[in-house]
């Protein structure tokens, strides 16, 4: 698929809502212009699947609003060449730019606890061509630790605290961008990152967020 940045459809006024809210990585931007959001979304909410909100994907949970969606990508910073595991496959499209990000020779593993969901997401990616991916239905704040480590872990759905197997999975200079709180209502999106030279973990916080909770095991740091 050709970018359409600046284009008149809809993910052309999608790119430019996201450049005026603060996005400037011209190659997530370029991703958000091929990935049309309305094939990850219920048929019911197709007149509604470029609108700025989350949108309800069945099973209590929802695809993020594209803003939310751009905000964590750009924080990985990826490059290319990265190791990536996503946690909470959702919908797929998270997925999907992710997979736009790096080269058809780079895996993206996707956990996801729920298997209907998994299984729409699988249908729909492989059927815009997305074949870059690897999924696992179970815990994601177990990750996926015979493939680790990985050099970006981005998590879709919020646990109260940081799921220590997630940290433990970082490669030195990985970054994590994970939504935190215990509730919707208090929630932060951290962004974590392991010093290449001493291991040691740092953190600082994006902004204020509302996610879904993540479902899984017991957690460890706030």
């Amino acid at each position: 698929m050709d970018p359409r940045i600046g284009s008149d459809g809809a993910e052309g006024l999608l790119v430019r809502r996201l450049i005026e809210q603060g996005i400037r990585d011209p190659r997530v931007l370029a991703a958000f212009a091929r990935v049309p959001r309305r094939f990850f979304v219920p048929e019911e909410y197709q007149p509604e699947s470029e609108a700025d909100r989350p949108l309800d994907i069945g099973h209590g949970q929802t695809i993020s609003q594209p803003f939310i969606v751009a905000a964590m990508t750009e924080a990985l910073k990826l490059e290319g060449r990265e190791r990536v595991l996503e946690v909470g496959t959702g919908s797929g499209y998270q997925t999907a730019i992710l997979c736009e990000l790096l080269p058809l020779s780079t895996t993206v593993r996707t956990v996801e606890i729920v298997s209907e969901l998994s299984w729409r997401a699988q249908r729909v990616l492989r059927e815009l061509g997305y074949d870059n991916v690897e999924f696992r239905i179970g815990d994601g704040a177990k990750g996926w630790p015979e493939m680790a480590p990985y050099d970006a872990i981005l998590v879709a759905a919020a646990p109260a605290t940081v799921p220590p197997a997630l940290l433990e999975q970082l490669a030195p200079g990985g970054r994590l961008v994970i939504p935190v709180g215990p509730t919707a209502e208090n929630q932060e999106l951290q962004l974590w990152w392991r010093d290449p030279e001493t291991g040691a973990l740092d953190r600082k916080v994006l902004m204020h967020v509302r996610f879904v909770p993540l479902t899984g095991g017991p957690t460890g740091l706030h």
